[in-house]
């Protein structure tokens, strides 16, 4: 295998090597310099990857040709991959971190919950529902003023304790 194929191997190796420790260890702490962007962990490996391997495929398609110009040529089809790989570990990662979330639930966010009796509520004791919140079903201890079967779409229209809700039932 030619010298330069194998440089351009290696180095595209290193990029696994970053791409692997970023996924372990996350970003590094540089202290007051801002590790995001073009600087960050999965931008370099994606650039270190794309030069490299994109180098060693420039190589192997190359003829016999003067060992700086066959070097060049690599470089810039290894360049050619690089940049728009790392341009898309830059959006990807920043689309990653600035993607919206859920607040945590709390006991205000309970109200006007709908869900279904999971365990019967009789009336005055505690039974069990399952609600809705925030796209995930929760299940809590429940209060009625009337007893509710199990499987009887419910409302939450109180909540005394961050683990309990007071429901009526929303069936006809």
């Amino acid at each position: 295998m030619e010298p330069t194929a194998v440089a351009f191997l290696v180095l595209g190796g290193a990029g696994v090597v970053v791409l692997v420790l970023a996924l372990v260890l996350g970003d590094l702490d540089l202290g007051s310099a801002d590790a995001d962007g073009p600087f960050s962990l999965p931008a370099i490996a994606a650039l270190l990857g794309g030069v490299g391997f994109g180098g060693a495929a420039v190589t192997a398609l190359l003829p016999d040709l003067p060992r700086p110009v066959a070097l060049s040529l690599a470089l810039a089809g290894g360049l050619l991959v690089a940049l728009p790989l790392a341009a898309g570990a830059v959006r990807l990662s920043a689309a990653l971190r600035d993607m919206p979330t859920e607040p945590t639930p709390t006991r205000d966010r309970l109200l006007g919950a709908q869900g279904v009796v999971v365990s019967r509520v009789p009336a005055g004791g505690l039974g069990e529902v399952r609600l809705t919140v925030g796209g995930q079903q929760l299940k809590y201890h429940a209060r009625s003023a009337v007893p509710l079967p199990a499987g009887t779409p419910v409302y939450v229209v109180d909540t005394p304790t961050e683990t309990s809700v007071e429901v009526v039932s929303t069936a006809p």
